[in-house]
C-alpha cells in the first residue's frame, strides 16, 4: 500500500510542478509562494481548528489529529522552515529554467535520500532496486547533457545552482520527514506546517517582496491555488506512505521524483519545450527504473 501512495504521489507532483512553472511564468516568486502557504493552510484549516479546541470533528477517522506538544511543534516548525527553503530556491529555478530540464535535476534528490537512508536509518536495497537505482542515475546523466542543446551550462548558471540546492535541502527534508514519522501523526504535522510557513512567508513578503513590488511585479493567476490543491494531495499521500511501519525512505523517495515523467509531459504539451525526442527516451529509462524498484518491493 505504501508504495502505491508514492506512485499516487508522484503523478501530484508533476501536476503541481506544471502548475507552479505556469503560475510564475513573468511573475514575482514570493508572492506566489505566499499564496501557496496561505491556501495549503486553510485547506487544512478545519484539522488545525479540531486539534486545537479538541472538537472531535473527526472522531475515529483518518483526519481525527492530536493536539501535540511543544516539542512536537518545534520539531514540526523545524519542518516548515527546511522545506521553505528548498521551495525557495527551487520556485526561483523553475521560473527560469525549462521544466524538462527541472525535473530530471530534482529526481537526483533520491540518491541523496538513498545514502541518509543508509547511514540514518540502516535501510539496505536489494539487487532489483540497485538496478533501478543506478539505471534512473544514468537516464538522468543523459537527460543533464541534453541541457546544453537549450544554452544551459550546468557550471555557469545560477538558476541551475537554486535547483541544485533545492534538491539538497529537499533531501534533507525527506530524511527529517522519516524521523518525525517514527513518533507524530502525518495530518498532524502536515497541518501545521502549512501554518507555520504562512507565518514565515508573510514576514518574508513584508521585508523582502513588498519594498520592491513595483519592480517585481505580481499578478494573478487561476494556476497558483491548483499548486496547493496538486500539493497538499501530494504530500498527504506521502506522508501515509511514510507512516506504514514498512516503509523504505529511499525508496518512496525515488518513486516520488517519477514525477519527472507528469512534468516532462506537462512540458511537451502546455509550453512547448524542445528536444522532446532525446529527453523521451531518457524518460524511458526513468519508467524502467521505476518498474525495477516495485519489483524489489514484492
Amino acid at each position: 500500500m505504501w508504495l502505491a501512495l508514492a506512485f499516487l504521489s508522484a503523478a501530484l507532483l508533476g501536476l503541481y510542478d506544471a502548475a507552479k512553472k505556469q503560475s510564475l511564468t513573468g511573475n514575482a516568486v514570493l508572492p506566489v509562494l505566499l499564496l501557496n502557504t496561505l491556501i495549503s493552510t486553510l485547506l487544512f484549516a478545519p484539522l488545525l481548528l479540531n486539534s486545537t479546541f479538541d472538537w472531535g470533528w473527526f472522531e475515529g477517522t483518518k483526519f481525527a489529529t492530536p493536539v501535540g506538544s511543544i516539542n512536537d511543534h518545534a520539531a514540526v516548525a523545524l519542518k516548515a522552515v527546511i522545506v521553505l527553503t528548498s521551495w525557495v530556491f527551487g520556485y526561483f529555478g523553475i521560473k527560469h529554467l525549462p521544466i524538462t530540464l527541472v525535473g530530471p535535476i530534482n529526481a537526483t534528490r533520491p540518491v541523496m535520500v538513498l545514502v541518509g537512508a543508509m547511514l540514518f536509518f540502516g535501510e539496505r536495497l536489494n539487487g532489483y532496486q540497485w538496478a533501478g537505482v543506478l539505471l534512473s542515475l544514468f537516464s538522468l546523466f543523459l537527460l543533464s547533457r541534453v541541457g546544453r542543446k537549450e544554452g544551459v551550462h550546468f557550471t555557469h548558471n545560477r538558476w541551475i545552482v537554486c535547483v541544485v540546492l533545492s534538491s539538497v535541502v529537499g533531501a534533507l527534508s525527506g530524511l527529517y520527514d522519516k524521523y518525525l514519522m517514527l513518533t507524530l501523526d502525518p495530518l498532524f504535522v502536515q497541518s501545521w506546517y502549512n501554518l507555520y510557513q504562512l507565518l514565515i512567508m508573510t514576514l518574508l513578503v513584508a521585508f523582502l517582496w513588498w519594498p520592491r513590488r513595483a519592480v517585481d511585479r505580481f499578478r494573478w493567476s487561476w494556476a497558483i491555488p491548483l499548486i496547493s490543491i496538486f500539493l497538499s494531495a501530494a504530500d498527504m499521500a506521502y506522508f501515509w506512505a511514510l507512516s506504514d511501519q514498512e516503509a523504505m525512505i529511499s525508496i518512496v523517495s525515488m518513486v516520488r521524483r517519477s514525477s519527472v515523467i507528469v512534468s516532462f509531459l506537462c512540458g511537451a504539451v502546455l509550453f512547448r519545450e524542445r528536444n522532446l525526442r532525446a529527453k523521451g527516451f531518457d524518460l524511458l529509462l526513468i519508467l524502467l527504473g521505476m518498474v525495477l524498484l516495485w519489483l524489489g518491493t514484492r
